[in-house]
């Protein structure tokens, strides 16, 4: 069993706060001290193990990024990603497909996806509040700061479960107990109440690259900007007979948060993002490469290196069997053909989807389907990625266009590259803003004005000038094309309407999703949740 790291610094000097390690389950160390009893007497006599305990609530982003649960959901059961089965491959007892279909139940084949969830986020807060109760009676210099990280990190946490799952219980000590669900309006007041002291009491405006992917006061008004403009569906529980909105647009506008209207809060917040000194990239790609620790415009990221166990392996899931040598990546996640065709074609943004002929991601060799369920050392049938996928229960191995946003890291280790996910960057506050300004003024140029600045891109433009009087359907179209694959187009669908009601039939996917009932816009809580505390009540519906 690995005992726990505290940090690890890069050749190019970014500190990952995010390495510490700690054993969770399945093995006992009676040399260690359980985290339960982990005390101020026994912990944090200074500033080092101070940062260590701070690391391990940074270490639990990991688990939120692509090729955990969450990325899993927000993206496999929208029209972004699609897991089709291949031969013996992906079946997985159906769960992809019921993802996919939102055809799950509390114990059917999907509702793992929606355990591992639940225990990511929860796992972050319970370190969190460990290490909160842990600050308790220290005194070290930067003790305001360390403590604003954690309230803004268990905050996050409870973000996740706020959009999954609704109301949950609020936890905010180390006592064990069972504890009912709060309502969702109770968990929306908490995390904001709990971003905005942490901005205002400890965050600093930046960091050093020594500290690059910590908190920052810009870190937590994005997820404030965010939580705002999606005001209209976080702050409402529904019921089985009064449902979230799922046919049309859930608005901000009239949503009182702290300081007024939702829609507002979102503009000033956004606002106070683009007064701080962030920049859009001049490249595009600069933000997903294994460099993009660099991008100017990261806000809060999750931190990654190429080492065993600690790097992004997202092109594993996606890139075919033959496309990364040394190792066979497994051919999973598509997107398509009806999300692949919404771009324009001129828009780069859409280089970040592979189709047509193939090579390999890095050496550039022509890239051939298998023989013999092996990849040929010479010739071969050339890869060739189609559009379409004909069948989502039967799928051949090149059918279907593959997400590669987050491109191979040369010096990877096994799967493991250096790209640092960005769970919200400056283009988003961008279209947050638009979006924001359109509510209230409907049409409105100034809002039309910021998406064409983003697209744009510094003078280094990524897609034709947008025209005419904007509109919910272009400011959804530009979201997809700007965040594809990054993890928050579940979120859009349910907040523009087109959550459930979306079907796959544009693309010509057979056994794809239909139409669904308005309460999938919720996830269930998992049966086993459920039935480990008898206080927690199902989502409605389930």
């Amino acid at each position: 069993m690995k005992r726990p790291f505290v940090t690890i610094t890069t050749g190019a000097g970014v500190l990952l706060l995010g390495l510490l390690i700690v054993p969770m389950q399945g093995c006992t160390n009676l040399d260690e001290t359980p985290v339960s009893q982990i005390t101020p007497g026994n912990f944090f006599r200074n500033d080092a193990e101070v940062l260590a305990g701070l690391a391990g609530v940074y270490a639990q982003l990991r688990s939120t990024a692509p090729e955990g649960g969450i990325y899993d959901v927000n993206e496999v059961t929208t029209d972004e990603i699609v897991v089709p089965t291949r031969g013996s491959d992906w079946y997985d007892n159906g769960q992809w497909i019921d993802l996919h279909n939102q055809t799950w139940t509390p114990g059917s084949a999907a509702s793992g996806f929606f355990n591992g969830a639940w225990n990511s986020a929860y796992t972050g807060v319970a370190r969190a509040n460990l290490f909160l109760s842990a600050l308790e009676n220290v005194n070290v210099p930067n003790k305001a700061t360390v403590v604003a990280e954690g309230r803004a990190l268990r905050a996050f946490y409870y973000y996740i479960l706020l959009d999954m799952f609704g109301g949950v219980p609020i936890v905010t000590t180390t006592e064990v107990a069972l504890r009912p669900r709060s309502t969702r309006r109770e968990l929306f007041d908490f995390i904001e109440k709990e971003l905005i002291a942490a901005r205002d009491s400890g965050l600093p405006a930046t960091w050093g690259a020594a500290d690059n992917g910590r908190l920052t006061k810009g870190a937590a008004d994005a997820i404030l900007a965010n939580m705002y403009i999606n005001a209209g569906v976080f702050t409402k529980d529904g019921t089985a007979a009064s449902p979230i909105n799922a046919t049309t647009y859930n608005t901000c506008l009239g949503v009182t948060v702290t300081g007024g209207d939702a829609c507002a809060a979102a503009i000033a917040a956004a606002d106070r993002v683009l007064n701080a000194g962030y920049q859009l990239a001049d490249s595009f790609p600069q933000n997903f490469r294994f460099d993009n620790y660099k991008s100017p415009e990261n806000i809060f990221v999750v931190k990654f290196i190429a080492a065993d166990g600690l790097g992004m392996g997202i092109t594993m899931a996606a890139l075919h069997y033959c496309q990364y040598a040394p190792l066979t990546p497994w051919n999973g996640f598509a997107t398509l053909a009806q999300t692949y065709n919404a771009f324009d074609p001129t828009d780069k943004r859409r280089n970040t989807i592979l189709i047509g002929p193939q090579v390999d991601v890095l050496s550039g060799a022509p890239a051939t389907v298998r023989v013999s369920g092996a990849c040929p050392a010479s010739g071969g049938t050339p890869l060739v990625f189609t559009d379409t996928i004909r069948d989502i229960r039967s799928a051949s191995e090149a059918e279907g266009p593959r997400i590669y946003k987050w491109p191979a890291d040369p010096a990877h280790v096994q799967q493991n590259s250096g790209n640092d996910f960005a769970w919200f960057r400056l283009g988003e506050i961008y279209l947050i803003k638009a979006e924001a300004l359109n509510e209230q003024t409907p049409g409105t140029a100034a809002a039309l004005a910021l998406l064409n600045t983003l697209r744009n891109r510094n003078g280094h433009p990524v897609a034709p000038v947008l025209a005419g009087a904007i509109t919910h359907a272009m400011i959804l179209n530009e979201r997809l094309f700007e965040l594809f694959g990054e993890s928050k187009r579940r979120q859009d669908l349910v907040r523009f309407g087109q959550y459930t009601a979306r079907t796959d039939a544009a693309s010509g996917l057979a056994g794809g999703k239909t139409a669904r009932a308005a309460y999938y816009v919720l996830m269930p809580i998992p049966q086993v949740q459920v039935n480990a505390n008898p206080l927690l009540t199902q989502n409605p519906g389930y």
